[in-house]
């Protein structure tokens, strides 16, 4: 659906991105994640047509940015980081208005826009002035914009960029839902933790190189040298610890938050034999658990702090 190659964009001797190289198939949602400034929206303005690269080539659903650009425009949905509205335009004209520059006519407009305001949660709001809108109530509105002509590719240039909590959490299940559409997305940020939940895969940009794009878990695994199990006994603790230092898979135990924490000698997939040892030794497990790492710690061990302020 979007495949990019070598994509670079120079402004004299600086390079806003370099080699960018992209692979998403139908239905990925993808968390493009780095600081402001790295290069994340110059990435998107190239795959939506709205900016020639220096270099470098990028298609969507096999069409050519070069070659077939109006065609790209009628397949995507590109929603800004910050966008005018209306000021005397009430929601529903405002969408209205949107609908009839796609050609959309007659009943099927008026549907469409009623439609699209349910999709964001926002129909209390259709007669409201599009001014008198909350930043994540705006942020929705765009979102239902960018879908009117039911793109088969959303291009989001950090939709929970300035929300409240609450409104990032909508946000948040409201991407969630289009991710379940069948829609290609990319979507960017530099709230890290929030794209965790919502993408399936991420690409890790930093001064215009992207360092990783991969799955989500695999991206995590890069900064996991060892396992680190969570283990809740029931029974006798001190036993469970010498069973425990005592196997060969095992390199530390400590006591944790009502836990053990068991660091494991190396990435181990199969652990399970650390149950069977307890459990034959007569002590109860109430909680087995491989430690997650965050998105945010990712990040951060990934880009080694170069360039990244947040």
């Amino acid at each position: 659906m979007i495949k990019t190659e070598n994509l670079t964009k120079k402004y004299g001797e600086m390079f806003a991105i370099k080699g960018i190289d992209l692979d998403l198939e139908q239905g990925d949602l993808f968390g493009f994640i780095g600081p402001n400034g790295a290069g994340k929206t110059t990435t998107m303005r190239i795959i939506a047509t709205l900016l020639e690269p220096s270099w470098g080539e990028a298609y969507v659903c096999g069409n050519s940015i070069y070659n077939s650009p109006k065609e790209i425009r009628r397949l995507v949905g590109y929603m800004p980081d910050f966008f005018g509205v209306y000021d005397d335009m009430k929601v529903i004209e405002y969408l209205e208005f949107f609908a009839a520059a796609y050609r959309i006519k007659g009943k099927a407009r008026r549907k469409k826009c009623d439609e699209m305001l349910e999709t964001v949660d926002l129909d209390f709001k259709r007669d409201a002035f599009a001014n008198t809108l909350s930043r994540g109530q705006t942020q929705r509105l765009g979102l239902a914009r960018v879908l009117l002509h039911d793109p088969q590719v959303l291009l989001l240039d950090e939709p929970l960029s300035g929300l409240d909590p609450r409104a990032r959490i909508e946000m948040r299940n409201l991407l969630r839902r289009l991710g379940q559409t069948g829609k290609t997305i990319i979507v960017s940020s530099h709230i890290l933790p929030e794209l965790a939940d919502v993408c399936n895969k991420i690409g890790i940009i930093d001064r215009g190189v992207m360092s990783h794009a991969a799955e989500v878990t695999e991206v995590m695994k890069l900064v996991r040298q060892q396992t680190i199990l969570h283990i809740g006994i029931k029974g006798d603790e001190h036993k469970a610890i010498e069973l425990l230092q005592g196997h060969e898979l095992v390199d530390s135990v400590r006591p944790g938050d009502a836990c053990l924490v068991v660091t494991l000698k190396q990435i181990e997939t199969d652990y399970s034999d650390l149950a069977t040892q307890l459990i034959t030794n007569g002590l109860g497990i109430t909680r087995f658990q491989e430690e997650e790492i965050d998105l945010e710690s990712a990040f951060m061990a990934l880009t080694k702090g170069t360039g990244a302020n947040f």
